[in-house]
C-alpha cells in the first residue's frame, strides 16, 4: 500500500507563490480600485487596500518604487496600479505588489502639485507677512536660469534697454529634469552667499506641466523662502503656475515681465530725480522765506530799537519795590513794638513783684508749695514769706479764721 504524501505548510505556500508568480496574468498586471486602510510606513514602504463594489485585495509598494511617486498615495482615492501578484509565505495571506501608480481623472503631477501646495500653505509659506519688497533702486539682477534659454536674453535685452547701468549676474541652472530642482536650490543659495544682486530673477520659458515641474519641488519652494535676497519668479507663460510664483515675493507672468518689474526705464529715473530736486528747492525756499520774515520780525520788536530802554524801565522798578519794601517794613516794625509796649505792660501788672511792692507777701512751705490758706499749716510750723527786697522765716504762733473780714475763731 503506498503511503500517501503529507505536505508542510510552508511547502504549500511555496507552490501557490510559485503559481501565481509563474501565471501569465497574475505575473504582469494593471488593476483599477480605490485606495483605503492606507499606511505609509517609517522604512518608506506603503501599505493599502485597494477595494470596488466586488471586494478587495491587500497591496504593498516597497520604498524604491514609493520613492519615485510624485504624490502621496491618500485614501479614498482612485488610481490604477501595475504590478504583480504573489504570495507572502509567513500569513499565507496574497497580495497586489505595486510597482507603478496613476491617479484616475487627474495626472499623478497636478495631485502632488495640489499636495505640496496646501501642505506649504499650512506652513505659512505664501504668507503675505513674509514676503519682501522689491527695492525700488536696483543695481544688480541675480538671474537664475539656463544659460543657453530664450528667457535670459530676453531678460537682458530689456534690463539694457530700460536702464543701461544696471548689472546683471547670471548663475546658470538647469531648469527641467531630474537633477534641476536640486541645481535651482543651490543657485539660489549661491546667491546669497555672494550678496551682492539685490533681486534674483529666478525663470525660464513656458513648456508642459513635466516640463516646468522643477518650480513645484519642495526643495526649490525652501530654498526660495529662505533666501535674505528677494526673489521674482518668472516661470513659464502668463497661464503657468508653479509652487516657486506662491513662495517668491513677487510673480511676474514671464522673463521679459520680471525684467520690467525690477527695473525702471532711465529716463524716468532722471525725471524722478528732477521732479525730486524741484521739490527740494521749493521746500528749502519755503524754509528760508519764512527764516526772513522771523527775523524782520524780530528787527523791528521795541527790545532791539531801544535795548537801554527795557534796562531803565527795569532799574525804575526795581527802585520803587525797594523804596515800597522798605515803607512796609517800616510800618510792620512801628506795629510789632508798640504790640511788645502792651505785652510788656501786661506782663508787669500780673508779676507777682509787682504786687509785693504794693505790700503784698507770698507765703511758701518747706515743701516749696504756696500757702493759700490756714488749714494748710500748724501752730509752730515754719513757713517762709517772701517780699520784694527778700524772704522771711516765720513761725506760725496764732491762727485767726476771717470770715467776712472780721475775726471769728481763733486756732
Amino acid at each position: 500500500m503506498i503511503e500517501p504524501k503529507v505536505f508542510s505548510v510552508g511547502q504549500i505556500n511555496r507552490y501557490i507563490k510559485n503559481l501565481m508568480e509563474n501565471d501569465f496574468i497574475l505575473s504582469s498586471l494593471l488593476v483599477k480600485g480605490e485606495i483605503s486602510n492606507f499606511k505609509a510606513h517609517s522604512g518608506g514602504h506603503l501599505y493599502f487596500s485597494l477595494k470596488d463594489a466586488a471586494g478587495a485585495i491587500s497591496c504593498v509598494m516597497f520604498r524604491q518604487e514609493a520613492y519615485r511617486l510624485p504624490f502621496m498615495p491618500e485614501n479614498g482615492m482612485s488610481v490604477i496600479l501595475y504590478g504583480h501578484v504573489s504570495l507572502y509565505e509567513k500569513t499565507g495571506q496574497y497580495q497586489l505588489y505595486a510597482e507603478m501608480m496613476e491617479p484616475v481623472g487627474i495626472g499623478s503631477l497636478q495631485i502632488a502639485f495640489e499636495q505640496l501646495k496646501a501642505k506649504l500653505e499650512e506652513e505659512g509659506l505664501f504668507d503675505q507677512d513674509f514676503k519682501r519688497e522689491i527695492p525700488s533702486h536696483i543695481e544688480t539682477i541675480g538671474v537664475i536660469t539656463s544659460p543657453s534659454g530664450a528667457a535670459v536674453r530676453d531678460i537682458i535685452q530689456i534690463v539694457k534697454r530700460r536702464d543701461p547701468r544696471v548689472k546683471i549676474a547670471i548663475f546658470p541652472a538647469l531648469v527641467q529634469g531630474e537633477k534641476a530642482a536640486e541645481d535651482i536650490a543651490r543657485a539660489l543659495k549661491l546667491v546669497n552667499e555672494w550678496g551682492k544682486a539685490d533681486v534674483i530673477i529666478l525663470g525660464r520659458g513656458g513648456g508642459s506641466i513635466e516640463d516646468l515641474w522643477a518650480f513645484n519641488e519642495e526643495k526649490v519652494a525652501r530654498a526660495i523662502f529662505a533666501s535674505e535676497i528677494p526673489v521674482i519668479s518668472a516661470v513659464g507663460h502668463e497661464t503657468d503656475f508653479t509652487i516657486a510664483d506662491f513662495v517668491s515675493d513677487l510673480r511676474a507672468p514671464t522673463p521679459s515681465a520680471a525684467a520690467e518689474l525690477a527695473t525702471q526705464p532711465l529716463m524716468q529715473r532722471y525725471e524722478r530725480v528732477e521732479q525730486l530736486e524741484t521739490r527740494l528747492w521749493r521746500n528749502v525756499k519755503a524754509i528760508l522765506d519764512d527764516l526772513q520774515r522771523r527775523l524782520l520780525y524780530i528787527k523791528e520788536r521795541p527790545v532791539l530799537k531801544r535795548p537801554l530802554e527795557r534796562i531803565h524801565n527795569t532799574q525804575l522798578l526795581l527802585e520803587k519795590i525797594d523804596a515800597d519794601m522798605g515803607k512796609i517794613m517800616n510800618q510792620r516794625l512801628l506795629r510789632n513794638s508798640e504790640r511788645l509796649s502792651v505785652a510788656e505792660a501786661r506782663l508787669q501788672a500780673s508779676s507777682p513783684l509787682a504786687v509785693m511792692k504794693r505790700g503784698y507777701v507770698m507765703a511758701t512751705k518747706e515743701n516749696g508749695s504756696a500757702v493759700v490758706s490756714m488749714k494748710q499749716v500748724e501752730l509752730n510750723e515754719v513757713i517762709h514769706l517772701r517780699l520784694q527786697d527778700g524772704t522771711l522765716n516765720a513761725k506760725v504762733l496764732e491762727k485767726v479764721v476771717i470770715t467776712h473780714g472780721e475775726e471769728e475763731v481763733d486756732l
